[in-house]
């Protein structure tokens, strides 16, 4: 058995973002893809049937994967998820539960639910497990409750799991279909054995480790500023009251990352700024139409921001940029 392929470095780094959209259908779960950093952003990822399951290794960067609400009414395959990071960290959320994941640590979903997963700048790798919700034997509540949260793969019965899996994405194109299918029922078996293990021992607990992480809510939130960069109105207190957390809550967690809300703001709007001005294809819009789209609408202010951010006035900056890319 050969596995699916796709891999962004393949294409034009203009086409990357638009590729893996498309690309995330092998997933099965239709999901809504953002992109924090596009400069940094790159994925791969290999998918393996299993049957009637399915096991997939995904590697990307800065980039932010929502099942919606209105995602799950569109389509719904009733499939659990299992996800075993290997390198690098991930971030999940559903269930009103988040952890960041790192390598070592496995984190599940149910595609009946809407539910976030993350990838900041530090690349993460990650072997998913798919199969329908009907051949786990464990009960859908017991499921359900470790939506969002983690249980370590790398000691105990869970390493039977996490190496099993391992091995089968490793030997997998030595398979025949007929091994795959039996790979698949194992797999499932395996993942039941593990779950019961966790959930006999603390019946009263979800049996996860997720409490809610800063790190994760820094990227939800580095999201919802992207998404929302075009409202001038956009700051700490509508980021607040977005995500239902206090104030000094949301300062504290910029400050873990040494910025605050206002000064990430900025750094993205003028970074896009930046982009926009120094694009040949947009010589023909003026500065001010540039920053109003990323929340600037009064010019003074976005010209002393800018010229605070980079030397030099945005009209400087665009002919300098012309200058160092001049048309071919």
């Amino acid at each position: 058995m050969r596995p699916i392929v796709v891999d962004t470095v393949e294409f034009p780094v203009g086409e990357r973002q638009e590729a893996w959209v498309e690309t995330m259908a092998l997933a099965q779960v239709t999901q809504r893809v953002k992109f924090l950093e596009s400069a940094r952003f790159g994925a791969r990822i290999e998918v393996m049937p299993l049957g009637v399951g399915q096991l997939s290794v995904l590697s990307y960067s800065s980039v932010i994967a929502q099942r919606t609400p209105r995602l799950v009414r569109q389509s719904d395959p009733e499939m659990y998820h299992v996800a075993l990071v290997t390198a690098g960290e991930i971030g999940i959320a559903q269930q009103r539960q988040n952890a960041l994941l790192r390598r070592g640590d496995m984190g599940f979903f149910d595609s009946s639910r809407a539910f976030d997963t993350f990838a900041g700048d530090t690349p993460g790798k990650t072997l998913l497990f798919q199969f329908p919700k009907s051949l786990l034997r464990l009960p859908h509540e017991r499921f359900v409750r470790l939506c969002g949260l983690s249980l370590p793969w790398t000691d105990g019965v869970g390493r039977l799991f996490g190496q099993f899996l391992t091995g089968v994405a490793e030997e997998y194109g030595q398979c025949t279909p007929q091994d795959v299918t039996r790979l698949g029922s194992t797999a499932v078996d395996l993942l039941s054995t593990v779950l019961e293990h966790h959930t006999d021992r603390r019946p009263d607990a979800p049996g996860g480790t997720g409490e809610p992480g800063g790190e994760v809510l820094f990227l939800r939130i580095s999201a919802f500023v992207v998404e929302n960069l075009r409202d001038p109105d956009l700051g700490p207190a509508a980021i607040a009251s977005a995500h239902r957390i206090s104030l000094r809550y949301l300062h504290r967690v910029f400050q873990q990352h040494g910025t605050t809300p206002r000064a990430f703001i900025r750094r993205q709007r003028l970074e896009r700024c930046r982009k926009d001005l120094a694009d040949p294809a947009l010589e023909r819009l003026t500065i001010h139409t540039i920053a109003s789209r990323w929340g600037y609408p009064q010019p003074d202010v976005f010209s002393r921001a800018f010229r605070a951010a980079t030397g030099m006035s945005p009209s400087e900056y665009r002919v300098a940029s012309r200058r160092q890319h001049p048309p071919s």
